[in-house]
């Protein structure tokens, strides 16, 4: 078991998730996970002013008192929150699966996510080209290629990212 302060006082690369005393690693990904992943961060900050949102890539969140995790991007309302470690919920996290990860295998996190208080959580397969929306109790696949949230709109057309690779 590691305290939660010798997690937050060490620094990985890349950087772990803390699941109740223990470092867990994420699948990190490959190329397309990568390029995934700089082209949805980029086309959601370009959307930052008139959407007043804030977007992160790879930020730590303590959804619990020993539990952190780390998205691959995650947006935040307004103004960027003070701390180096988020606290509350984020608006949306984005989790894009790296070559180990599984649909299946994702969908606790995207629980601990929504449990956590965040509104939507977005799932992309870049082998699939594939994508889910999951907010509340819900989980729909972005069948019409747009993954979307509301209040604020944000909606993204997954073929575009994909274009662009």
């Amino acid at each position: 078991m590691i305290p939660v302060e010798e997690y937050l006082a060490t620094h990985f690369r890349p950087d772990c998730d803390y699941v109740d005393g223990r470092i867990e690693e994420r699948n990190v990904g490959e190329r397309d996970h990568s390029r995934l992943q700089a082209l949805l961060t980029f086309y959601l900050i370009q959307r930052e002013n008139e959407s007043r949102i804030r977007t992160l890539t790879e930020q730590r969140i303590r959804i619990a008192e020993a539990r952190f995790r780390i998205p691959d991007v995650c947006v935040c309302l307004g103004e960027l929150p003070r701390g180096q470690v988020l606290t509350s919920p984020p608006f949306l996290c984005v989790e894009i699966l790296s070559p180990l990860d599984t649909v299946q295998a994702m969908e606790s996190r995207i629980r601990e996510y929504l449990d956590f208080g965040v509104p939507f959580v977005w799932l992309i397969d870049p082998r699939t080209r594939r994508a889910w929306i999951y907010s509340g109790n819900s989980r729909e696949e972005a069948v019409d290629g747009v993954l979307r949230t509301f209040s604020p709109d944000l909606s993204v057309p997954v073929a575009e990212l994909f274009d662009n690779d």
